[in-house]
Protein backbone atom coordinates (compact mmCIF):
# COMPACT_ATOMS: atom_id res chain seq x y z
CA UNK A 1 0.00 0.00 0.00
CA UNK A 2 1.47 3.46 -0.65
CA UNK A 3 1.44 5.97 2.15
CA UNK A 4 0.22 9.37 1.15
CA UNK A 5 3.05 11.01 3.48
CA UNK A 6 5.80 9.76 0.84
CA UNK A 7 4.05 11.42 -1.99
CA UNK A 8 2.93 8.54 -4.22
CA UNK A 9 -0.48 8.24 -3.48
CA UNK A 10 -2.70 10.32 -5.84
CA UNK A 11 -6.08 11.71 -4.05
CA UNK A 12 -8.89 10.26 -6.04
CA UNK A 13 -11.51 12.53 -7.26
CA UNK A 14 -15.25 11.02 -6.12
CA UNK A 15 -16.73 13.77 -8.20
CA UNK A 16 -15.10 13.17 -11.20
CA UNK A 17 -15.07 9.38 -11.22
CA UNK A 18 -19.11 10.07 -10.67
CA UNK A 19 -19.26 12.30 -13.44
CA UNK A 20 -16.92 10.59 -16.05
CA UNK A 21 -18.86 7.12 -15.09
CA UNK A 22 -22.14 5.40 -15.70
CA UNK A 23 -23.21 6.48 -12.35
CA UNK A 24 -23.79 10.31 -13.79
CA UNK A 25 -26.90 9.04 -15.36
CA UNK A 26 -29.07 9.02 -12.41
CA UNK A 27 -27.70 12.37 -11.62
CA UNK A 28 -28.37 13.58 -15.76
CA UNK A 29 -31.76 11.96 -15.24
CA UNK A 30 -32.88 13.90 -12.07
CA UNK A 31 -31.52 17.12 -13.17
CA UNK A 32 -33.09 16.92 -16.64
CA UNK A 33 -36.36 15.60 -14.75
CA UNK A 34 -36.58 18.33 -12.34
CA UNK A 35 -36.62 20.55 -15.40
CA UNK A 36 -39.36 19.31 -16.72
CA UNK A 37 -41.10 19.09 -13.90
CA UNK A 38 -40.98 22.65 -13.26
CA UNK A 39 -42.09 23.42 -16.96
CA UNK A 40 -45.28 21.62 -16.97
CA UNK A 41 -45.47 23.21 -13.18
CA UNK A 42 -45.30 26.46 -14.29
CA UNK A 43 -47.22 26.34 -17.48
CA UNK A 44 -50.37 24.70 -15.92
CA UNK A 45 -51.14 24.12 -12.57
CA UNK A 46 -48.50 26.86 -10.89
CA UNK A 47 -50.10 29.55 -13.85
CA UNK A 48 -53.51 28.69 -12.22
CA UNK A 49 -52.40 29.22 -8.72
CA UNK A 50 -50.24 32.45 -9.39
CA UNK A 51 -53.54 34.07 -10.38
CA UNK A 52 -54.71 33.46 -6.76
CA UNK A 53 -52.56 34.61 -5.06
CA UNK A 54 -52.30 38.45 -3.44
CA UNK A 55 -50.22 41.54 -5.10
CA UNK A 56 -47.54 41.06 -3.25
CA UNK A 57 -47.12 37.62 -3.35
CA UNK A 58 -48.03 37.14 -7.14
CA UNK A 59 -44.93 39.03 -7.24
CA UNK A 60 -42.61 37.56 -5.39
CA UNK A 61 -44.25 34.29 -7.09
CA UNK A 62 -42.73 36.04 -10.39
CA UNK A 63 -39.29 36.90 -9.45
CA UNK A 64 -38.83 33.09 -8.22
CA UNK A 65 -40.50 31.64 -10.95
CA UNK A 66 -37.77 33.76 -13.11
CA UNK A 67 -34.93 32.58 -10.72
CA UNK A 68 -35.74 28.67 -10.72
CA UNK A 69 -35.95 28.92 -14.24
CA UNK A 70 -32.17 30.54 -14.50
CA UNK A 71 -31.17 28.14 -12.06
CA UNK A 72 -32.62 25.27 -13.73
CA UNK A 73 -31.34 25.82 -17.09
CA UNK A 74 -27.84 26.49 -15.78
CA UNK A 75 -27.61 23.38 -14.07
CA UNK A 76 -29.11 21.41 -17.33
CA UNK A 77 -26.54 23.26 -19.45
CA UNK A 78 -23.66 21.83 -16.75
CA UNK A 79 -25.07 18.30 -17.02
CA UNK A 80 -25.18 18.35 -20.58
CA UNK A 81 -21.44 19.12 -20.84
CA UNK A 82 -20.66 16.54 -18.69
CA UNK A 83 -22.61 13.89 -20.63
CA UNK A 84 -20.82 15.51 -23.77
CA UNK A 85 -17.51 14.13 -21.97
CA UNK A 86 -18.86 11.49 -20.43
CA UNK A 87 -19.66 10.39 -24.20
CA UNK A 88 -16.71 11.34 -26.15
CA UNK A 89 -18.52 14.04 -27.78
CA UNK A 90 -16.26 16.47 -25.87
CA UNK A 91 -13.18 16.74 -24.58
CA UNK A 92 -12.65 17.29 -21.04
CA UNK A 93 -10.67 20.83 -21.96
CA UNK A 94 -13.63 21.68 -24.15
CA UNK A 95 -16.10 21.05 -21.47
CA UNK A 96 -13.84 23.56 -19.19
CA UNK A 97 -13.24 26.14 -20.98
CA UNK A 98 -17.31 26.29 -22.26
CA UNK A 99 -18.66 25.45 -18.33
CA UNK A 100 -16.95 29.12 -17.65
CA UNK A 101 -20.18 29.89 -19.35
CA UNK A 102 -22.21 28.66 -16.73
CA UNK A 103 -23.46 30.00 -13.57
CA UNK A 104 -24.03 27.95 -10.70
CA UNK A 105 -24.52 30.86 -8.40
CA UNK A 106 -28.68 31.51 -8.37
CA UNK A 107 -30.14 32.29 -5.15
CA UNK A 108 -33.58 32.42 -3.84
CA UNK A 109 -35.16 34.70 -1.83
CA UNK A 110 -35.03 34.01 1.46
CA UNK A 111 -37.77 31.54 3.19
CA UNK A 112 -39.01 34.77 5.49
CA UNK A 113 -39.34 37.11 2.91
CA UNK A 114 -42.79 39.23 2.77
CA UNK A 115 -45.19 36.72 1.40
CA UNK A 116 -43.24 34.10 1.22
CA UNK A 117 -45.29 31.68 3.47
CA UNK A 118 -48.24 32.49 0.60
CA UNK A 119 -46.66 30.33 -2.49
CA UNK A 120 -47.64 27.48 -3.32
CA UNK A 121 -46.48 24.39 -1.60
CA UNK A 122 -45.70 22.38 -5.02
CA UNK A 123 -43.84 25.63 -6.06
CA UNK A 124 -41.70 25.90 -2.83
CA UNK A 125 -40.86 22.09 -3.34
CA UNK A 126 -39.41 23.03 -6.85
CA UNK A 127 -37.19 25.78 -5.25
CA UNK A 128 -36.01 23.65 -3.04
CA UNK A 129 -35.17 20.74 -5.05
CA UNK A 130 -33.93 23.05 -7.79
CA UNK A 131 -31.44 24.80 -5.11
CA UNK A 132 -30.47 21.36 -3.19
CA UNK A 133 -29.40 19.99 -6.89
CA UNK A 134 -27.22 23.52 -7.60
CA UNK A 135 -25.17 23.00 -4.76
CA UNK A 136 -24.60 19.43 -5.48
CA UNK A 137 -23.50 20.47 -8.78
CA UNK A 138 -21.74 23.31 -7.71
CA UNK A 139 -19.48 20.59 -5.37
CA UNK A 140 -18.88 18.32 -7.74
CA UNK A 141 -17.79 20.93 -10.00
CA UNK A 142 -15.48 22.80 -7.98
CA UNK A 143 -13.95 19.36 -6.80
CA UNK A 144 -13.68 18.61 -10.61
CA UNK A 145 -12.49 21.70 -12.09
CA UNK A 146 -11.03 23.85 -8.45
CA UNK A 147 -11.76 27.48 -7.98
CA UNK A 148 -14.66 29.60 -8.13
CA UNK A 149 -17.56 28.63 -10.68
CA UNK A 150 -17.96 31.00 -13.43
CA UNK A 151 -16.38 34.73 -12.76
CA UNK A 152 -18.35 37.57 -13.51
CA UNK A 153 -18.37 39.33 -16.50
CA UNK A 154 -15.81 42.17 -16.93
CA UNK A 155 -16.75 45.63 -15.88
CA UNK A 156 -16.79 46.68 -19.17
CA UNK A 157 -18.90 44.35 -20.88
CA UNK A 158 -22.79 43.14 -20.77
CA UNK A 159 -23.90 39.54 -20.12
CA UNK A 160 -27.14 38.00 -22.38
CA UNK A 161 -27.58 35.22 -20.42
CA UNK A 162 -29.99 33.95 -22.86
CA UNK A 163 -27.33 34.05 -25.77
CA UNK A 164 -24.44 32.43 -23.68
CA UNK A 165 -26.88 29.54 -22.83
CA UNK A 166 -27.89 29.31 -27.05
CA UNK A 167 -24.21 29.26 -27.03
CA UNK A 168 -23.38 26.57 -24.87
CA UNK A 169 -26.02 24.31 -25.76
CA UNK A 170 -24.84 24.85 -29.23
CA UNK A 171 -21.64 24.06 -28.72
CA UNK A 172 -23.25 20.84 -26.36
CA UNK A 173 -24.61 19.27 -28.87
CA UNK A 174 -22.67 20.14 -31.97
CA UNK A 175 -21.10 17.39 -34.12
CA UNK A 176 -18.22 17.29 -35.66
Amino acid sequence: MNDPSKGSAKTIKLAERRVFSQSFKPLYQEGMGLVEQAAEYLDGKGRAEAKKLSRLAATLYAAESMRLTTRLMQVASWLLLQRAANSGEMTRDQVASEKSKVRLDTASANNDAASWVELPKDFLDLIDRSLRLQALVRRMDEEIYGGAVAEAAPSGRRTNPVSDQITLLNTAFARG
